[in-house]
């Protein structure tokens, strides 16, 4: 929370000043909704909102959280759809931000507007997360807001060779039997992770997972893959979680094990991992996933809307508070925040991870019904 604060002070300095300054104007409301955590209402609402405040005089920027998970996201369709049926030539959501899965369902049902060709920072994304959702065509109508990424934690004093890749980690783990720590597919996504990467690196399926068509009998010919998962797992430990894995990480009960790239950084500025502890993508590649900051189709503010998005995915915000002060990856290309980062922030973020891994080894989520088939064929060949 001091970061938090800190950014709260430098904006309402900001704010406090353009006030004494700026004429009157008409009052005006921009409602904010978003998914995710408490971290992200405390961001827009202690340092994006004042910034966008001070930045235009008679603004106020009205923050709703909805809740973690994919659950906050479908508060905001559900409340989006019933506006649309309900006939309503205004919506009281100008801005929401919302997880991949959401933004396709939502493109799909006709409740957002195409925005980023409008704003000037639309140009500064080129990956495919910002095309493509699960499968959907969601060009036009979403920003990534910033990537999270998994990858695999290790203790390099006892992992002087860390394996790259997962036939490597493989052969590591029968030699190092207990010693790698994952928490399945329940109680976190850095679990799931590891397995649909699994699942992408052996069924030879990967594109076609990722992005469809769906085939219901794709998941027949995963047998063997699965079988082999299986096995793999009698060697090592399973934890508790997302944060099971950093803590077990911490105590030494294991020395290796997938976690979230941000989550890694911030345990580790606070002291809850080892400093020297490193990250290792391995290939063929484990999926991470984008926020994405999206606009309804009936926006009652249009215009504060993509004004609002353009600050929020301009190099600077993205330099400031995506990276430096979440460790989050940045929503717009990385090459652009470069100049906005400090030579410290930006080595300490790409260290281990280099914006080359995240371009070859950075992979999405499948499409929703893969998704469900992988976890449900986990379940029923794996976890038995």
């Amino acid at each position: 929370m001091y970061v938090l604060k800190r950014l709260a002070g430098i904006a309402a300095v900001g704010l406090a000043v353009a006030a004494l300054s700026a004429p009157a104007h008409a009052q005006q409301v921009l409602n904010v909704f978003t998914a995710g955590s408490q971290n992200m209402v405390d961001y827009v609402t202690d340092y994006l909102g004042p910034m966008f405040e001070q930045q235009n005089p008679g603004v106020t920027v009205r923050t709703s959280g909805t809740g973690p998970g994919a659950a906050g996201s479908q508060k905001i369709f559900e409340k989006l759809d019933a506006q649309q049926q309900a006939g309503k030539d205004a919506w009281d959501v100008d801005v929401a931000v919302v997880h991949q899965k959401m933004a396709g369902q939502m493109v799909s049902a006709g409740l957002l507007s195409t925005y980023r060709g409008d704003i000037d920072t639309g140009k500064l994304v080129t990956r495919d997360t910002a095309l493509n959702a699960l499968g959907v065509d969601v060009d036009g109508y979403v920003m990534p807001m910033f990537h999270s990424q998994t990858a695999i934690a290790y203790q390099p004093d006892l992992v002087a060779d860390p394996p790259a890749s997962y036939d490597e980690l493989q052969e590591w783990v029968r030699a190092n039997p207990k010693a790698f720590g994952y928490n399945g597919i329940k109680n976190g996504m850095s679990g799931v992770s590891f397995v649909v990467g699994w699942v992408y690196a052996y069924s030879g399926q990967a594109d076609k997972l990722a992005k469809g068509p769906y085939d219901a009998a794709a998941k027949d010919t995963w047998g063997g893959v699965l079988g082999d998962l299986k096995e793999f797992n009698e060697y090592v430990t399973f934890t508790p979680g997302n944060a099971g894995t950093l803590d077990m990480l911490n105590r030494g009960e294991i020395v290796m094990g997938p976690v979230w790239v941000d989550m890694f950084y911030t345990w580790q500025a606070d002291g809850r991992v080892p400093p020297n502890m490193k990250l290792k993508l391995i290939g063929p590649g484990m999926p991470g996933q984008p926020m994405y900051y999206v606009t309804p189709a009936k926006a009652a503010q249009p215009e504060l809307a993509r004004k609002f998005i353009a600050l929020a995915t301009s190099p600077p915000v993205q330099a400031e508070g995506i990276v430096k002060n979440f460790n989050w990856y940045p929503g717009i290309d990385a090459q652009h925040v470069r100049g906005s980062l400090d030579d410290a922030t930006w080595s300490k973020l790409f260290a281990d991870v280099s914006p080359e891994d995240l371009a070859s080894k950075g992979r999405s989520f499948p499409i929703g019904p893969y998704f469900d088939d992988i976890l449900e064929s986990y379940e029923k060949q794996v976890a038995q």
